[in-house]
């Protein structure tokens, strides 16, 4: 039996549809003791994205971005947020979106991406299943500033940072973005070993 055969869904309503689509499902559940119950669930209808973590290896560096997200600020933390650049697909390759993304908000264009895995962030609201990508760089790829895209309500600064400091401003709660500390996470393991 799939899931599918244990899944039947009875309603879908759209509550919102603006920057996201918040959609309301009823659904009736077949539980694993044969017995069917019905739910209720609000999801947010995200695009599947894409992160990359660039990593220097001779000067063992990573760039990472620091912007406002209004939900941590919401949520009482009163700082910009440390992450890894990421973005939506917008109907692009993970692989190409990733690229472009990159080269918005850090400035480096990136010759070649390394998909390390996928993940859904928060599986049990949002649809949004985020690509995981890390890349080799050079200076000599910086070919702007970066900073995102002002039109998008980007405000992006961009960190190079060595890893062992990148690490312990995890420990230590300065990065605290799920995306970064995956990837930081992950060039400990297998690049930086």
């Amino acid at each position: 039996m799939t899931i599918s055969d244990r899944v039947r869904i009875k309603d879908v309503r759209v509550l919102s549809n603006g920057w996201t689509t918040l959609k309301n499902t009823t659904f009736d559940y077949r539980r694993a003791n044969g017995e069917w119950q019905t739910q209720h669930r609000e999801t947010y209808e995200r695009d599947n994205a894409a992160a990359v973590l660039p990593y220097n290896r001779a000067g063992r560096t990573v760039i990472l971005v620091k912007q406002f997200r209004l939900p941590a600020f919401i949520r009482g933390y009163d700082d910009l947020l440390i992450e890894a650049a990421a973005g939506v697909l917008d109907d692009a390759s993970p692989e190409m979106r990733i690229r472009a993304e990159a080269e918005e908000e850090t400035g480096y264009r990136l010759d070649h991406v390394h998909k390390v895995f996928e993940a859904f962030m928060s599986p049990g609201a949002i649809t949004e299943k985020l690509h995981f990508f890390v890349a080799e760089y050079e200076p000599s790829m910086r070919v702007s500033d970066g900073g995102g895209l002002e039109h998008e309500g980007e405000d992006i600064e961009v960190l190079e940072l060595g890893i062992d400091e990148a690490l312990a401003m995890i420990a230590d709660g300065r990065i605290i973005d799920g995306k970064a500390i995956m990837l930081l996470q992950y060039v400990a393991l297998h690049v930086f070993k």
